[in-house]
């Protein structure tokens, strides 16, 4: 798995010696916003425009969950420690954004965290005892945070450079989680994650690509 990366992070290195914290105007952008939200969150006077703006449930209409995603993909949870999450955030979008593009990160993002909300939807939708459904009381919190995007960008990243084990790797790890410890952040990573090689997959039957050949902008 080293080997498999020593292309990615010798290509990461160069980018950001080159333009310095140009490079990543993506990632840099997403962790002042996670802080700025993380901070109006747990003020009073804003806390509930925080949640107007970015609080995604299961059991919002679906044109409010989409006008939602863009601010609820960097909406931490309050009970957890931002810190760690900050890191993931630093580190794989930085990977992503200098590796596959800002544009593609941010849609790769999106279009993970969308993968997850639509998930919860079904779940919510098909109940407990239609797999892989969960019981309400799991889909009626709050949904919001970018881990679901963060696993999503480090496996598609993996797939531009054909890191196979690194794909393996983390495909593992979710499936260990949801059989392990069932819950709707696991399902979502893996709604994410399915979403990714669903993508990958239709684009090398149509055009072949090689990925690792080049960095698409």
């Amino acid at each position: 798995m080293a080997a498999e990366w020593r292309t990615v992070l010798t290509d990461v290195a160069t980018r950001i010696r080159s333009r310095g914290p140009r490079a990543v105007p993506v990632t840099l952008g997403a962790c002042a916003g996670i802080l700025l939200l993380q901070l109006l969150q747990h003020l009073h006077g804003t806390h509930t425009w925080v949640e107007r703006l970015g609080g995604v449930y299961a059991g919002l209409p679906w044109w409010q969950a989409l006008l939602r995603t863009p601010v609820s993909v960097f909406l931490p949870d309050p009970s957890l420690p931002v810190w760690g999450l900050l890191l993931q955030v630093l580190v794989v979008f930085g990977i992503a954004e200098t590796t596959v593009g800002p544009r593609r990160t941010l849609a790769v993002a999106l279009l993970a965290t969308l993968a997850g909300t639509g998930f919860a939807r079904y779940s919510l939708w098909a109940g407990p005892h239609w797999p892989p459904g969960l019981p309400a009381h799991d889909l009626l919190v709050r949904d919001t945070g970018p881990s679901a995007a963060v696993v999503a960008l480090g496996v598609h990243v993996a797939l531009r450079y054909r890191a196979w084990w690194t794909v393996g790797t983390i495909v593992l790890a979710m499936v260990v989680e949801v059989v392990s410890l069932p819950n709707l952040a696991g399902y979502e990573h893996l709604a994410g994650v399915a979403l990714v090689l669903a993508l990958f997959t239709r684009q090398v039957a149509s055009r072949g690509d090689h990925p690792a050949a080049r960095h698409p902008r």
